[in-house]
């Protein structure tokens, strides 16, 4: 059914990978359609009460394709892209499941929005997690802002969207962006462990009060992916944005000036 992802069911438990691991993850237009229609799909599966996230390989995701983004043979269509990706957020977000990520290697760009959108995170120590779009002249999407600024506040959000900057997981651990540490290679057990104590406990209770919870703040985050969408196609059209793009495939530094 899926090219670039996976969905496996086991009783009450599914199992979401990312499944490009030759591009670490990296969502190409494809990868972002299919996680839009699979994570719909997922809100009408009452039977399913645990979705576990991960990615295939050496990392969780490296974020948006950015060789995609530069190739003039199958342009990005970002408006289209931008819809998908404000999709998976919004379902990510109202699913009425118990979502946990875990994470291993890179988590950035928009593999850290998507991470952030999950109820529980799990990293393994030697994961790092980035909110890196403004190395290339961009602003976080995928519901990056609101999922940042629910777990840490304004502030430190603003901070670290302005600054990039890659966290490691002990790092992000301090600041309230994972939950529980995993040792390196022992993610993926420990987030399966995490799913089937969750499943032995009064789960549907549980799932009530995210719903709650998370019911009076759904219009605001439609509003900021609605904004996310509209600053990213315009930051798609600066000289920033091109500057970076093409310092980032040019493995250089790049010279930022304002445009």
């Amino acid at each position: 059914m899926y090219t670039t992802i996976k969905l496996e069911k086991e009783g009450r438990i599914a199992t979401l990978t990312l499944n490009r691991p030759e591009a670490m993850n990296s969502m190409n237009e494809e990868m972002m359609k299919e996680l839009a229609v699979c994570l719909e799909s997922l809100k009408e599966d009452t039977a399913v009460q645990v979705l576990l996230i991960k990615g295939e390989g050496r990392a969780f995701s490296a974020g948006g394709d950015i060789k995609a983004m530069i190739d003039t043979k199958t342009p990005f269509n970002l408006d289209e892209v931008m819809k998908y990706v404000s999709r998976i957020a919004l379902s990510l977000y109202t699913l009425p499941q118990i979502t946990i990520a875990s994470v291993h290697g890179a988590a950035a760009g928009l593999g850290c929005s998507l991470a952030l959108g999950c109820d529980v995170i799990i990293a393994e120590e030697n994961s790092k997690l980035a909110m890196n779009f403004i190395g290339i002249g961009l602003v976080p999407d995928g519901g990056g802002h609101f999922f940042l600024r629910e777990r840490i506040g304004v502030s430190k959000a603003k901070h670290l969207i302005w600054e990039g900057r890659k966290l490691t997981s002990t790092e992000a651990k301090a600041l309230g962006l994972v939950d529980e540490l995993a040792s390196d290679g022992l993610g993926w057990s420990t987030a399966t462990s995490y799913a089937h104590k969750l499943i032995q406990s009064p789960i549907a209770a549980m799932i009530a009060t995210k719903e709650i919870l998370h019911a009076g703040k759904v219009k605001e985050l439609e509003l900021i992916l609605e904004k996310e969408s509209v600053a990213q196609i315009a930051m798609r059209k600066t000289a920033d944005h091109l500057e970076g793009i093409e310092a980032f495939v040019e493995k250089r530094q790049p010279a930022f000036n304002g445009n």
